[in-house]
């Protein structure tokens, strides 16, 4: 693909984005999008070339969290110091984040991509399929306020009418998501798939390793792009061979991103996110006899008689309870971590004040 050829526009580039570089005069600065990351060491897409870049210096002591770093998909202000090498000064005001609960990083979170439009959650039928994983991914992009769209992938290996069932056991507890099934290797519902995508917006694919995310890239891409693997035949889990997160600009001008798989789903602020994936058991619990109903076993609680009467479904319902659980989890560690911050920083006041 010739860069040359293409705009800021074409990888995203609007309005919003112009008015912060000049609010923020930023104007003097290059402007390009974050397209891969691989330990805080940039690639940054341009109309005329891709750079290799790092954070500016005083970007980094200013940055509060991780958060003020740079990730994928962002649009941010640079200079070049040496040919095809650049300083990263700022980071825009990002539309939209997809964040999952940093693993193994209690009360912390972790960017997966940034200014998303739409996600593909990526299930395959050979493995890993779940819906309550479904439900989780629902639940982190309602919260982003990116639009979902679920990708049952190689579909080819099984009967049609298990498939169906599949989708059917889908659209049995997930409302008004459209839902599709492909095949990587035959091609099935490929085309259905790419008239659906959109000039201008980006995509980013959510799901496990081995559910053939690099191949269906491969295949929106119609070339080799993303190596691909298998599963592991020892431990039968997807091989992770997506190590970091890249954007590719289909021929039609939709933007996709590429995940790493990952095989943990941690829930941090999902408030709005539950409501819009669990809608039928949030309505329910209005009707609840006491409001701190915690619907498990309290008298008069409307969703538990729901769950019983089959109006919810079972698995669901207990999904909710296992998301909603860990949502307080998470800020609790939140509360927990900024009480321990204020005690530091009296601490430090009161060793400051004993010294002067």
């Amino acid at each position: 693909m010739n860069s040359q050829k293409y705009r800021l526009e074409d990888y995203g580039y609007d309005i919003s984005f112009e008015e912060f570089r000049k609010n923020h005069n930023l104007e003097s600065l290059e402007v390009g999008r974050v397209i891969s990351e691989h330990k805080e060491r940039y690639i940054l897409k341009t109309p005329t070339q891709d750079y290799e870049a790092e954070i500016l210096g005083n970007l980094r002591y200013t940055a509060q969290s991780r958060f003020d770093f740079p990730a994928v998909g962002d649009w941010v202000a640079f200079s070049e110091y040496d040919q095809g090498k650049a300083l990263i000064h700022a980071v825009f005001s990002r539309k939209s984040i997809i964040v999952r609960q940093a693993v193994g990083k209690k009360g912390e979170k972790q960017i997966i991509a940034s200014n998303i439009d739409y996600a593909f959650i990526v299930q395959a039928v050979d493995r890993d399929f779940s819906v309550n994983r479904i439900e989780r991914y629902l639940t982190i992009c309602f919260e982003s306020q990116v639009e979902p769209i679920i990708i049952i992938n190689k579909v080819d290996l099984m009967e049609k009418n298990l498939v169906d069932k599949y989708v059917e056991s889908i659209k049995e507890r997930v409302k008004n998501v459209p839902v599709f099934t492909i095949s990587n290797q035959s091609g099935q519902g490929i085309a259905t798939l790419k008239s659906v995508l959109e000039t201008g917006k980006t995509y980013c694919l959510l799901g496990s390793s081995g559910v053939g995310k690099s191949t269906m890239i491969n295949t929106l891409l119609g070339q080799k792009r993303m190596e691909t693997g298998g599963i592991s035949e020892s431990t039968n889990k997807g091989k992770h061979v997506t190590t970091r997160r890249e954007l590719h600009l289909l021929d039609n001008g939709a933007l996709l991103i590429d995940n790493p798989g990952m095989r943990e789903v941690g829930i941090a602020d999902a408030g709005q996110g539950l409501e819009l994936t669990f809608n039928q058991i949030v309505k329910l619990a209005q009707e609840c006899k006491f409001s701190d109903c915690t619907h498990t076993s309290e008298v008069g609680c409307a969703v538990m008689s729901a769950v019983v009467n089959g109006l919810v479904d079972r698995d669901s319902y207990e999904n909710f309870l296992r998301m909603e659980r860990e949502q307080n989890y998470y800020e609790s560690t939140v509360a927990e971590r900024r009480q321990k911050d204020k005690h530091f920083g009296k601490m430090v006041k009161t060793v400051k004040k004993f010294y002067e």
